[in-house]
C-alpha cells in the first residue's frame, strides 16, 4: 500500500461548486463534477488502479517536490528541481459563479523557471466511480472523453508556432502526453467538463488572463477578513479552505470534499463527508463574522432558514430537522458501497451517501438556534415565515427533547441520553427565546422557558457524575466527552464554575495525549463500529477554546502552537490525527479548520484581555 499519498500530502483547488485534490507531485487523484457530491471522476485516492488520475510530473528518473499556494490564493504551485532544471505545475480552478453549471475548468499551467525539463502526463478519467465506460477522441486541439452522462474536453495551450510542442499521444482509453520547455516557455492543459462545443487551442495569454482572474477573486474575497491576531497565516488559510468547500448557489458548506478516507487505516469507520452538516454549517456563522465574512454567513443563514421553512423531516420521530443534507438543499443520501474499490490503503469499505442521515441527533437544534441568534446579533434576521417555521420546530422540540439520541458523533451503537444532546436542547429554547425578546415576536414565552430550565436542572442532576466529578457523556455511564468542552462557549455554565473546572480536570487526566484530545474511549462506551480512531482535531481546537475562557491561557497557547505543527505542508488538516502524527479521515476537513478559526479568536482576544490588565 505504499503506493497510496499519505492523506496529509494533498492540495485543495476549487471553484466553489467542486474540488479537486492534489498530491506533492502534482497528481490529481480525486475530483467529483459537477458537484462536491457528484461521482467522481478521478478516485485514485480510493483505488489507485480502478479510481482514475490526472498525473503531472518530469520526465527525468529523480527529481524533488515543493508544493505551495500561491499567496492569499487558492492557487496551487508544484514545484519539481531536476538535475536539467526546475519546473511547476501551476493548478487552480476559475469561479463559476453563483448558478449551478454543469461547465468546470480545471487548470493545469506547466512552466520551466530554471534550465529545460521534459514534462510527461496522462490522463485518465474513471467516470461515476470507475462503474461507467468511456471513449477518447483525439482532434487537432487536444481530447474528448465521452460517456453516458459526461463529456470532458481537454484543451491544449500553446502558440500557433509551436504545434508540435504539446505531444499527444494515443490511447485506448487514455491520453498521454509528454511536453519539452526551456526556462521561460510555459504551456499547459485545461480540462472541462459539459464543455460548449470540441477542444479548443488556448493562447497561453488567455492561460495567464485567467490566472489573474482568479488570483484577484481570492485575493479580493481574502482582503474582507478583519483577523489580526498572532495566528493570521493559519486562520486565512483554514478561512480559504473553507470557502472553498462552499457550495455557492445554496451557500452550503460541505464537511469535506471526500468520502470514505479512513479514520483507522483498514478499519470500518469510512463516511461520506460531501454534505452540509446542519451542526457543521452552523459553526461556520460564527468562524465566518468573527472574521467579518458576512456575506458568506448571511448565505449560510439562508440556507438554514430554508430547511427550518421547509421542515424537511418525516413523521418517523427523527424531527422537522434532518441532521444533513445535499448541497442544493435535497435530503436524498442513501447509503451504499462501492464493492469494485478496494478503499484507500485497503481500507474498505468505500461508502458513498450516508445512513446517519436518519439518525436523531437532538443537538442540531441547539446549534441552528445558535447560530440563528448569532446572526441575530450581527443583523442578519429571520423573516416573517422563518420565524413561524422557527415557531413550529420548538413546539416539536417541546415535546420530543426528553429521548434518546444517537448523539453528535453519530454512534451506531443504539441511543442514549446524551448530555450534549440536552446542553443544545437548552440552548435551542434559550436563544429562541432571547430572539423572541429582542425583536418582540410572538412565542410561547412561559413553555419555552419552562423546558429550558428542566433542561438545566435535568443535565445538573443526570449528567454529573458525582464520583468522576465531571459531567459525562451520557446518563447512567461514567465515560467522558469532549463534546462537553462547549458546555461554557455556549454559556450553560461560566468557565470558572467549580462543576465546570473539575470536568476540565477529568478531561486532562482521561482525553488528553500529549494536548491532542480525543473524542471519548470506544472501549469504554462502545458505539457499535469495530476499531479506534486517532485523536480527533476539531476537538484539540475546542480544548483550546476551553482552557482559554477558563484562564489558563499559558496552556491554551502551548497547545494551540503544538496543534499547528500537525498541519500539512499547507496549512490543511483532515479529520484525526493518528499516533504516527499522520491525518486520518476525510480532508481537508470543515470542521476542524472552523474550530481553529474559533480557538484563535478567543485566545487573541484572553491574552489581550490579560495584557491590559483585565479590562
Amino acid at each position: 500500500m505504499d503506493e497510496y499519498t499519505l492523506i496529509e500530502n494533498h492540495g485543495l483547488i476549487g471553484d466553489l461548486q467542486t474540488a479537486a485534490l492534489v498530491t506533492t507531485d502534482a497528481t490529481i487523484d480525486w475530483f467529483c463534477c459537477p458537484r462536491f457530491d457528484s461521482p467522481s471522476v478521478f478516485g485514485a485516492l480510493l483505488d489507485r488502479r480502478k479510481g482514475g488520475h490526472f498525473t503531472v510530473k518530469p520526465a527525468a528518473e529523480t527529481y524533488t517536490t515543493k508544493q505551495l499556494y500561491h499567496p492569499d490564493t487558492a492557487v496551487l504551485v508544484t514545484r519539481f528541481m531536476t538535475e536539467a532544471g526546475t519546473g511547476e505545475v501551476v493548478d487552480f480552478m476559475p469561479v463559476t459563479g453563483t448558478t449551478a453549471t454543469p461547465r468546470h475548468r480545471l487548470v493545469r499551467m506547466l512552466r520551466c523557471v530554471r534550465g529545460s525539463l521534459t514534462f510527461e502526463g496522462e490522463i485518465a478519467p474513471r467516470f461515476d466511480y470507475g462503474r461507467k465506460p468511456h471513449e477518447l477522441h483525439l482532434t487537432e486541439h487536444g481530447a474528448l472523453f465521452t460517456s453516458e452522462d459526461m463529456d470532458i474536453a481537454v484543451h491544449a495551450v500553446r502558440e500557433p508556432e509551436d504545434e508540435r510542442l504539446l505531444n499527444i499521444l494515443s490511447g485506448d482509453k487514455d491520453l498521454r502526453f509528454t511536453l519539452p520547455l526551456r526556462a521561460g516557455e510555459q504551456r499547459g492543459l485545461i480540462m472541462e467538463s459539459s464543455p460548449a462545443g470540441p477542444p479548443q487551442e488556448v493562447r497561453v495569454s488567455e492561460f495567464e488572463e485567467l490566472f489573474a482572474e482568479t488570483v484577484r477573486f481570492w485575493r479580493s474575497w481574502l482582503g474582507q477578513s478583519t483577523y489580526s491576531g498572532r495566528w493570521r497565516e493559519a486562520v486565512e488559510r483554514s478561512a480559504v479552505t473553507l470557502k472553498l468547500m462552499t457550495y455557492a448557489p445554496t451557500g452550503a458548506l460541505v464537511a469535506a470534499p471526500t468520502t470514505a478516507l479512513p479514520e483507522q487505516l483498514g478499519g470500518e469507520r469510512n463516511w461520506d463527508y460531501r454534505f452540509t452538516w446542519i451542526r457543521d454549517a452552523s459553526f461556520s456563522v460564527y468562524a465566518l463574522l468573527g472574521l467579518g465574512f458576512k456575506e458568506e454567513a448571511t448565505a449560510f443563514i439562508g440556507w438554514l432558514h430554508d430547511r427550518v421553512k421547509a421542515e424537511a423531516g418525516g413523521d418517523d420521530g427523527t424531527g422537522p430537522l434532518n441532521i444533513m443534507y445535499r448541497v442544493d438543499g435535497s435530503s436524498d443520501m442513501v447509503e451504499e458501497t462501492l464493492e469494485h474499490w478496494e478503499g484507500y490503503c485497503g481500507s474498505a469499505p468505500v461508502r458513498i451517501g450516508n445512513g446517519a442521515a436518519t439518525q436523531l441527533q437532538l443537538d442540531i437544534y441547539g446549534e441552528a438556534l445558535d447560530s440563528i441568534y448569532f446572526a441575530h446579533q450581527h443583523g442578519i434576521h429571520l423573516d416573517t415565515r422563518g420565524w413561524t417555521a422557527l415557531h413550529t420546530l420548538l413546539d416539536w422540540l417541546v415535546d420530543h427533547w426528553d429521548q434518546p439520541g444517537e448523539g453528535l458523533w453519530e454512534t451506531r451503537g443504539g441511543r442514549k441520553d446524551f448530555t450534549y444532546g440536552r446542553v443544545m436542547s437548552w440552548v435551542a429554547f434559550d436563544r429562541a427565546l432571547r430572539i423572541a425578546y429582542d425583536d418582540g415576536r410572538p412565542a410561547a414565552h412561559g413553555r419555552w422557558a419552562a423546558e429550558r430550565d428542566k433542561l438545566y436542572d435535568q443535565v445538573l442532576s443526570r449528567g454529573w457524575d458525582p464520583h468522576k466529578q465531571a459531567f459525562v457523556q451520557h446518563y447512567g455511564n461514567d465515560v467522558l466527552d469532549s463534546s462537553l468542552l462547549r458546555m461554557p462557549t455556549v454559556g450553560f455554565i461560566t468557565p470558572d464554575d467549580p462543576m465546570w473546572t473539575s470536568t476540565l480536570a477529568a478531561m486532562d487526566r482521561e482525553l488528553v495525549s500529549d494536548s491532542l484530545v480525543y473524542r471519548y474511549n470506544p472501549e469504554a462506551s462502545p458505539d457499535g463500529l469495530r476499531g479506534s480512531e486517532g485523536t480527533f482535531s476539531l476537538c484539540t481546537f475546542m480544548y483550546v477554546d476551553a482552557l482559554a475562557r477558563a484562564g489558563r491561557t499559558d496552556q491554551a497557547r502551548l497547545v494551540l502552537e503544538k496543534m499547528l505543527t500537525y498541519a500539512n505542508h499547507l496549512g490543511l488538516y483532515s479529520e484525526e490525527i493518528a499516533l504516527t502524527g499522520r491525518q486520518l479521515g476525510n480532508f481537508p476537513q470543515a470542521f476542524t479548520h472552523l474550530a481553529l478559526i474559533d480557538a484563535a479568536i478567543t485566545l487573541d482576544a484572553k491574552l489581550k484581555e490579560a495584557r491590559s490588565g483585565g479590562t
